[in-house]
């Protein structure tokens, strides 16, 4: 693309180049020429332009302008070696005859065509394989594998694409042509319409089912191909066999892609004869519409009456009747049995005083001793239980700042210095307000 923009390549034909060109085709094809005098070329002119502008004056001057045009836009090209200061002969291009023959001929792709061609194709491929499988040699694989595969096998493979293109045209025009019709004739043209959508739809799943049975096989033979030139390390057969199986893989998804869309458009078709044709005419439903669409023709109101909504009947669901609920009859009166619970506070002594003969001589090291096994809210209410048990058995002094220690995790509590007191107890007047030295 870069090289095209720098280059700055246009094509600009007029109707007269094209006829010009047509006509030049057409001598060289029906006279067995290969390249024409500038008097032939001034003389084929002259019959283009009487043809596409009759009665115009300076037919030479114009001529010699095209020409040029044509020589300019690589359309015509000069074959003779006479340099500049003689007439020369000139030829047509390969561009030139690539439009020219897009416009004269309908090369269409057929059920005919397409199993000639990928039976020649098969046999060229086919005979490709034995020489791969026979060559010895560079010379033999560029001999016997690459340069068919290049030329001979490419140039089939683009002559399948290429009817395809024409048949791509052809359908087209079909729907150009349906169109057309049911514009002229509404409603009688729906058997012509109907005729060509099932032609063309007939043709294109035979091209498919003959496109899926011999793709599998030219695939099978390009693989066969390809691996060998593997094997032996040629590249370039290598590279050209697999770009033709991506070219015969194109090849097989044009025929299921085109058979699908034409499907949908057959569809659409039908449907539009069916929903508006057939139920319409004399087509006064349509003009109706479009003059209304326009913003002339007569109003139209549309008068509706709200309808009640309906009632969807229910089944009622059956509630199954519950007992009431009541408690059962127990005597409220029960005689008093005899309980040998142990007393907690006992248990906390105990506890306290296993602490302290253990070495606590620390409130906060009491403490954790005796709630390690309780919860968090209930270490907070034993915390202060402890404190009291501990002024009761031992003597406890306190500094004037008394620091805050933690007890595990959730709870703090002002610390106090402890000792055994005398006897087991004593101490206890020394410690004033038990409950505040927790929190």
């Amino acid at each position: 693309m870069a090289v095209v923009a720098e280059r700055r390549l246009a094509i600009e034909l007029g109707t007269v180049d094209v006829c010009f060109l047509v006509a030049l085709y057409v001598r060289a094809e029906g006279a067995n020429l290969t390249s024409f005098t500038e008097a032939q070329l001034e003389d084929v002119f002259a019959q283009a332009s009487a043809v596409a502008q009759p009665g115009v004056d300076q037919v030479r001057r114009r001529a010699t302008l095209a020409i040029q045009r044509l020589r300019d836009q690589r359309m015509l090209a000069r074959v003779d070696g006479q340099g500049v200061v003689r007439t020369g002969e000139f030829a047509l291009s390969r561009l030139a005859t690539g439009i020219v023959e897009f416009f004269l001929e309908e090369d269409v792709l057929t059920r005919e065509s397409l199993v000639l061609l990928t039976g020649s194709l098969r046999a060229a491929i086919a005979s490709v394989l034995d020489a791969a499988r026979a060559a010895s040699g560079p010379d033999a694989w560029q001999g016997g594998v690459t340069g068919p595969l290049r030329v001979t096998v490419s140039e089939l493979i683009a002559g399948i694409e290429r009817r395809q293109r024409g048949l791509d045209l052809q359908q087209e025009s079909f729907q150009a042509e349906i169109r057309k019709l049911l514009e002229a004739d509404w409603f009688g043209a729906i058997e012509r319409c109907q005729a060509l959508l099932e032609s063309t739809s007939a043709t294109l799943r035979e091209l498919n089912e003959v496109l899926l049975h011999d793709s599998s096989l030219l695939l099978a033979l390009l693989h066969d191909i390809e691996e060998l030139a593997v094997a032996a390390g040629e590249a370039e057969a290598e590279a050209a066999a697999h770009r033709l199986i991506d070219q015969v893989d194109r090849i097989a998804a044009w025929g299921s892609a085109r058979q699908r869309a034409w499907s949908e458009y057959f569809q659409y078709v039908h449907r539009y004869l069916r929903d508006v044709v057939r139920l319409d005419p004399t087509r006064a439903l349509t003009q109706r519409l479009r003059e209304q669409l326009a913003g002339g023709g007569q109003r139209f109101a549309l008068a509706y009456a709200s309808t009640p909504p309906l009632r969807i009947l229910r089944a009622t669901p059956v509630v199954r009747e519950r007992p009431p609920v009541v408690r059962p009859h127990a005597p409220r009166d029960r005689e008093p049995a005899p309980d040998a619970g142990e007393d907690p506070q006992v248990a906390l002594d105990a506890k306290v005083l296993r602490s302290l003969d253990g070495g606590a001589r620390a409130l906060s090291a009491v403490t954790t001793e005796v709630t390690a096994e309780l919860p968090g809210p209930e270490r907070f209410v034993e915390a202060g239980r402890v404190a009291g048990t501990v002024a009761r058995l031992a003597r406890a002094t306190a500094e004037r700042e008394r620091p805050w220690v933690a007890v595990g995790e959730e709870l703090e509590i002002e610390d106090w210095k402890l000792a055994r007191a005398a006897g087991g107890a004593g101490g206890a007047g020394g410690i004033g307000g038990v409950g505040g030295g927790a929190a």
